[in-house]
């Protein structure tokens, strides 16, 4: 057994695990202890100071700088209280991950500690560091992070951060939070003026949004010893373990104490800073776990998942595990998503996607839920797109995560309520008769959640109060899709209003021309709607029949953001210019054009380093073997079959390399990003990653046990 592999296993044996206390024992003695929101606001400012908080977090109105040097006296004061020295504009770049610079409160100039209030509102960081898409020129340093009143400041280790939105010099988007910020008003102005066919008194529709996060946890040393892990994320090799998941006994099974240990550790954490996580529980796969807060508001809810994924790989570290955030770490065993659960929520306390026992709120949960079939319909390929990455790419469709195709599951009850509309056609509707139970919309149940089964395979679900996305990937910032299914419904829902506004002109009941409206978006729509097994070669078939789109990679799904279509909506809405989409698209090829070459530059430095010397040191053995039996006259033919075996496989891994890194060697002289990207896809990823893999994997259970290099699935995935 190789050194590495051996002292990683040692190391393992002899763990232990310290058992973790809550500060309290009711959480509610720490819950949001380091955060300065609003209870502490009211606390620290003066009433007027704090109505134009308020104001500037309620209406989007700006704060001015006697407000700011106010807010900010009191925010360092809180700080520094709790042995805070230094402070950071919190941001989220197109990284993918969070990103901080620390300054002091401390002007040695006064020799005391300030916070003013141009600081809070506005910092400098270099924009030409960030991927930017080629909006900024590498000696063109400067961007802006401009504060986020709407998300609450908090303390994070010891350092206050501030969140912020990050644009360049010229103004241009740079992170995830503004494009969100964008789409969730142009959503709010859209439902609001459809919820007031209904109620008048709604002035404001807020989205609100709940993430259930999954995630793989390994001890670290097993992680270290793992260079793929380490460099790319995932796994390039490994043979699956006898027993994986199999036996359905690892889902909401018992956690393992030492996992449970780690799971209560950063639960504290995020309790502390606010992230209101409620559930934990084994997933499907050995080591998967998952963890989901409450509903929030989804600005703060997008916010607390990224801040909570950095709270979970730091907690990891003093529990020497490490956590993986990656959509597919371990070939052949569940993948990793988060499920988006998303919905709308009327200024007046209404869910507009919950059921009623009032006809007249019923007909406003069809005009939302039929709007949003509409919208996905309508822009499948942009939904597509929001949701691309090279690790999604290994998620999606493989047998426990829901096909690329995007399809809506509304569940047999909805359905058959939704056909019944439709069949209607040309509904008479008198003086007398109550429109309503004429069309059956006053038999809509209070209560719906239990009375549709749910659908894992489908990636936009609806169950019961909300809709579920359900294909995004688990290390993906929820901005990003969050932002497009927003946009899509705000676009849908004003051309609905218009439809129904231009229907009311010419003198049809406003009632009346709502259902007949809803009843032509039902019928359009319909090819979008699916209640059997997304996992099945004959949806897959359907879908194709229906022409719903089914785009498998990356690459070619993100050519979507650039199409005609998605930048008229985009700029209509004032979301992103096409210049803002041009460069995302670029970001996003180069980013999986780089998680490409990392991977193959893996594949072929672990092929050609451990597995194949490993390979041929077996090979000696077996040769000393057959030779051995040889001289005593003894039948050697099976170590002879294994031998060629072996040899086989050496020589396809080692041809296969060779063959791939010239191949990579041309694919780089691409100068055009979105030609290489798709080289990358189909030239080297599709070519030669999985045979080579076969390959290797096969070696895996061929070779002894002690002569294999690399850390198997059974001992990064039940040793914990």
């Amino acid at each position: 057994m190789s050194n590495q592999r051996q002292r990683a296993l040692n190391v393992v044996q002899n763990r232990t695990t310290d058992r973790v206390i809550a500060p309290s024992d009711k959480i509610s003695d720490f819950f949001a202890k380091d955060v300065f929101n609003l209870d502490k606001m009211r606390s620290a400012l003066a009433p007027d100071t704090f109505k134009k908080v308020q104001s500037a977090i309620d209406k989007g109105r700006k704060i001015d700088m006697e407000t700011a040097n106010q807010i900010a006296s009191a925010v360092k004061t809180w700080a520094t209280s709790k042995g805070i020295t230094h402070y950071t504009h919190w941001f989220q770049p197109l990284t993918g991950s969070t990103a901080e610079k620390h300054d002091s409160f401390f002007d040695a100039q006064k020799g005391v500690e300030i916070l003013k209030g141009s600081a809070l509102i506005q910092q400098e960081p270099d924009a030409s560091s960030f991927p930017n898409g080629g909006i900024r020129s590498t000696f063109e340093a400067r961007g802006y992070t401009a504060w986020d009143p709407s998300s609450p400041i908090f303390i994070w280790g010891r350092t206050l951060c501030i969140p912020t939105i990050f644009v360049s010099y010229t103004g241009e988007a740079l992170d995830y939070k503004a494009p969100l910020l964008k789409a969730v008003e142009a959503v709010d102005k859209a439902a609001t003026k459809v919820c007031q066919m209904f109620d008048r008194n709604v002035n404001r529709v807020s989205a609100s949004l709940g993430v259930e996060q999954e995630y793989f946890v390994v001890d670290r040393a097993l992680y270290n010893a793992r260079p793929d892990l380490v460099m790319a994320g995932r796994t390039v090799f490994g043979h699956h373990p006898a027993r994986g998941q199999q036996l359905d006994d690892h889902y909401f099974g018992s956690i393992p104490s030492r996992v449970y240990n780690y799971m209560k550790d950063f639960e504290i954490e995020c309790l502390k800073l606010g992230i209101p996580v409620s559930t934990r529980h084994n997933e499907v796969a050995p080591s998967q776990f998952e963890v989901a807060p409450l509903f929030e508001d989804i600005n703060v809810a997008t916010d607390h998942n990224s801040l909570m994924m950095d709270i979970m790989d730091r907690v990891a570290e003093r529990h020497s595990l490490k956590v993986l955030f990656h959509e597919k770490p371990f070939a052949g065993l569940n993948g990793s998503g988060k499920h988006n659960n998303w919905s709308l929520i009327t200024s007046t306390g209404i869910n507009v996607f919950q059921p009623s026992s009032s006809a007249r709120e019923n007909l406003q949960f069809l005009t939302f839920l039929v709007n949003t079939v509409k919208a996905i319909h309508d822009n499948a390929g942009l939904l597509r797109a929001s949701i691309a990455t090279a690790g999604n790419d290994h998620r999606l469709g493989a047998n426990e995560a829901p096909p690329a195709i995007m399809s809506v599951f509304l569940g047999s009850q909805l359905t058959s309520v939704l056909n019944e509309l439709e069949s209607n056609g040309n509904l008479k509707v008198d003086k007398g008769d109550n429109m309503y139970m004429k069309l059956g919309i006053d038999k809509i149940p209070e209560i719906i959640l239990d009375n549709t089964d749910r659908n894992r395979t489908s990636p936009f679900a609806f169950t019961g109060n909300k809709f579920e996305f359900r294909a995004v990937g688990s290390d993906q910032n929820v901005a990003e899709p969050m932002t497009v299914l927003n946009l899509i419904m705000a676009k849908q829902l004003k051309e609905f209003h218009a439809a129904v506004t231009k229907l009311s002109s010419k003198g049809e009941d406003k009632k009346i021309a709502i259902v007949n409206v809803l009843r032509d978006y039902i019928k359009s729509s319909k090819a979008v709607r699916f209640e059997g097994d997304g996992y099945s070669q004959d949806w897959a078939d359907e879908a194709a029949k229906r022409g719903l789109p089914n785009i498998k990679d990356s690459v070619r799904a993100l050519n979507a953001y650039v199409s005609k279509e998605s930048k008229e909506v985009f700029e209509e809405f004032h979301v992103m210019s096409g210049l803002e989409l041009d460069a995302r698209h670029e970001i996003k090829l180069e980013n999986y054009i780089m998680k490409i070459q990392i991977e193959a530059r893996l594949i072929s430095e672990l092929g050609m380093t451990q597995v194949v010397p490993a390979a041929l040191k077996y090979q000696n053995k077996l040769m000393d073997n057959a030779k051995g039996l040889a001289e005593f006259g003894l039948d050697n033919s099976h170590v002879k079959s294994v031998l060629e075996k072996v040899n086989k496989h050496v020589g396809i891994i080692q041809s296969q390399i060779l063959a791939m890194n010239v191949e990579r060697g041309d694919v780089n002289l691409i100068e055009e990003t979105q030609d290489k990207a798709q080289a990358y896809c189909d030239r080297i990823k599709t070519k030669y990653f999985d045979k080579i893999r076969e390959s290797v994997d096969k070696l895996e259970v061929t070779l002894d046990d002690e002569d294999w290099p690399l850390l198997k699935y059974r001992e990064m995935l039940f040793l914990r």
